[in-house]
């Protein structure tokens, strides 16, 4: 089957999300270790999509500022992103909470590699989060190993009982079951994410 121009496009953003999350320039030994265990798995994927169709998601609003961000630090991601970037799979999979009202508008993620992905894997989950600003992502926590590689924003990031502000390149490894929240101040957060190991089993709240 010939590729498509979106299949051009596509192959051409995972690229450069590829490029972006395996630096390990700066990374703790641990988190090395796991973008190695994920560029693993990748390495035998397609880069061709199956069909997708743009979900429409309001947090879409927040793309052009962070398109603009990016553009000043990782301006090959901003080049392949920007032409299908409010035409991915955008998904908010929580279920509702009282104390955190209209939090399903302001965030969510795009899989672009996993088991409901346009390319299907049931072993690894590779794709992108996008958080709005001033906004929280509450405690939560999942069975599967999670590697984020900040590309655009200063979030305020909090693994366990620990809490620090991160910045452009930064790798943030959540082991299995460690809970974690993140909270924004006037940037969106664009952040690219893989899961492994258990990557059929969704988040929880904490």
């Amino acid at each position: 089957m010939a590729e498509s121009a979106d299949d051009q496009l596509f192959a051409t953003l995972l690229a450069a999300l590829g490029l972006w999350f395996a630096d390990q320039t700066g990374v703790s030994a641990e988190a090395a270790e796991e973008i190695r265990s994920v560029e693993s798995r990748l390495a035998g994927l397609a880069t061709q999509p199956a069909n997708w169709q743009p979900t429409g998601h309001p947090l879409t609003r927040h793309l052009p500022l962070a398109l603009d961000l990016a553009d000043r630090v990782a301006p090959n991601i901003a080049t392949a992103l920007r032409p299908l970037a409010a035409r991915l799979p955008w998904r908010y999979g929580y279920a509702p909470r009282s104390d955190a009202a209209g939090l399903e508008n302001a965030m969510g993620w795009a899989e672009l590699i996993g088991p409901v992905a346009p390319i299907v894997s049931s072993e690894v989950c590779f794709g992108l989060t996008l958080i709005g600003p001033h906004s929280f992502y509450p405690p939560h926590r999942h069975p599967a190993v999670e590697l984020y590689r900040v590309v655009v924003g200063h979030p305020e990031w909090t693994v366990g009982s620990d809490s620090a502000v991160l910045a452009p390149g930064s790798a943030i490894l959540h082991r299995s079951n460690v809970v974690h929240a993140m909270r924004t101040d006037h940037e969106p957060l664009l952040a690219i994410y893989s899961w492994s190991g258990d990557v059929e089993t969704s988040s929880i709240w904490a």
